[in-house]
C-alpha cells in the first residue's frame, strides 16, 4: 500500500509562483515512479509530468515545458513541482500519483498506468 499526500496549492496571482508537495508512505515493496496530474473543472485528468525512481528521469507535458520543475527526494519519500510563470489555464486541481515499476529509469505519463492517487490538492492562478 502506498499512501500519498499533496501540499502547496493555493491561490497565487498570473506570472507568480507555486510549490507543491507530496509525500508517500506506507508499505512499500517495489520501485515507482511518480508524477503530477491536473483536472480543471469539466475537463479530463490530464498528465503534467513525472520524475523516474531514480530521479534522474523527468517528462513534462509540453504546455508546462520551461515553467514547471519536478524533482524528488528519495530520503523522503517526496517529490516536488516547482510552478514558475504560472498562467490562468494552470488553474485546476493537482493530484500526485505513482506507478509501480521494474526499471529506477521509466518514466510513465497516461492516469490508466498510475496505480495510487492523492486527494488532490488546488492550484488557483488569478488573472
Amino acid at each position: 500500500q502506498v499512501y500519498l499526500m499533496e501540499s502547496g496549492g493555493g491561490e497565487v496571482q498570473a506570472g507568480g509562483s507555486l510549490t507543491l508537495s507530496c509525500t508517500a508512505s506506507g508499505r512499500i515493496f517495489s520501485m515507482y515512479g511518480m508524477g503530477w496530474f491536473r483536472q480543471a473543472p469539466g475537463k479530463e485528468r490530464e498528465f503534467v509530468a513525472a520524475v523516474s525512481w531514480s530521479g534522474d528521469i523527468t517528462h513534462y507535458t509540453d504546455s508546462v515545458k520551461g515553467r514547471f520543475s519536478i524533482s524528488r527526494d528519495s530520503a523522503k519519500n517526496a517529490i516536488y513541482l516547482q510552478m514558475n510563470s504560472l498562467k490562468s489555464e494552470d488553474t485546476a486541481v493537482y493530484y500526485c500519483a505513482a506507478d509501480l515499476v521494474w526499471s529506477s529509469e521509466v518514466v510513465t505519463m497516461t492516469v490508466q498506468e498510475y496505480d495510487y492517487w492523492g486527494q488532490g490538492t488546488q492550484v488557483t492562478v488569478s488573472s
